[in-house]
């Protein structure tokens, strides 16, 4: 096999693809006026479903009916509190992210104890949780918007040589989260449950500790999201975790990672997140309709999945 089709038998190099198109495509329309702008933008935007789509990757790779549908409300729930204790003082930024990560460990806690004690399928248990998180994220904002602590916008909204920050938060997540998945003996636990729950069982893998720490790590990476989306947007709202319940999914399935479990992939989270962003960009650059953009999205994201999935069982 020649490494031209080896790289394309990549299961991340589909997103990838299909991103540089979208973004070729949009920059076209304005002649290139925009590269620069709308580069740093996804790059931007994309950081956020990165962090979320990764913790997702991490549940959804423990096999079939593993998913936490909490990473909203938990998002929301970690931003409101953390901004709520820094109350715009920057010596109070430290705390308010070990707040929010603490948030995540409670709510990953909860999910894999309706999962494990009461028996409840994770889809439900996680869902169930949300409502109670969500709840006390209404109860904590009340309506208010606190802004972030000055020094912490800044950095949330600021460029590093031209990349912003956030993507560069991003970036060291996503290398951690490769390097757990590659280089570590829990890497393999997961991708052996994955593939089989009773054979890792019979393995010796500790299957319930396993599980448990995979969903205490999405909640706390939906926590850390929360908080710098928060500060990125200057403020928390109630609704400002909603898109990230679709979209982390989306990005795990466009990305490569199978959803049956057992195989996942860090590069593809990225292409996908930004994938997602740029076809945004590119139909609101068109002056589309909002009917017909969410028309266009879900048949483009359709048929990336589609010819994804043709290449690798073709590579087979």
């Amino acid at each position: 096999m020649t490494p031209l089709l080896r790289l394309f038998g990549k299961p991340w190099i589909w997103s990838w693809l299909a991103a540089f198109i979208v973004w070729f495509l949009t920059i076209m329309v304005t002649l290139g006026a925009s590269t620069l702008g709308l580069s740093q933008a996804a790059l931007t935007f994309a950081a956020f479903s990165v962090i979320v789509g990764i913790g997702q990757m991490f549940v959804i790779t423990l096999g079939p009916g593993n998913i936490d549908l909490s990473v909203p409300a938990t998002m929301t729930l970690a931003g409101t509190v953390a901004l709520k204790l820094m109350n715009v003082e920057n010596g109070m930024i430290l705390p308010g992210l070990l707040v929010s990560i603490v948030i995540g460990f409670v709510v990953g806690l909860g999910n894999y104890a309706l999962i494990k004690a009461l028996r409840i399928p994770p889809i439900i248990a996680t869902l169930s949780m949300s409502f109670i998180v969500q709840s006390a994220a209404i109860w904590t904002n009340r309506g208010l918007r606190i802004k972030p602590p000055s020094v912490l916008a800044e950095f949330t909204t600021s460029h590093t040589l031209g990349v912003p920050n956030v993507a560069i938060v991003a970036l060291l997540i996503s290398l951690l989260a490769w390097f757990l998945l590659e280089k570590t003996i829990y890497g393999r636990w997961i991708s052996a449950i994955g593939q089989s729950m009773p054979a890792a069982r019979m393995a010796g893998i500790p299957v319930d500790g396993t599980r448990f720490v995979t969903y205490l790590f999405c909640a706390v990476l939906a926590s850390v999201a929360g908080y710098l989306l928060a500060c990125f947007s200057g403020g928390a709202a109630l609704n400002m975790g909603s898109e990230y319940l679709l979209m982390s999914i989306a990005v795990v399935v466009i990305g490569g990672t199978a959803v049956a479990g057992g195989d996942s992939n860090v590069p593809g989270i990225w292409g996908a997140s930004l994938f997602m962003f740029l076809v945004v960009s590119m139909l609101n650059t068109y002056g589309l309709g909002a009917g017909i953009r969410l028309i266009m999205t879900g048949l483009i994201i359709i048929s990336v999945i589609m010819l994804a999935g043709g290449r690798r069982a073709g590579m087979r």
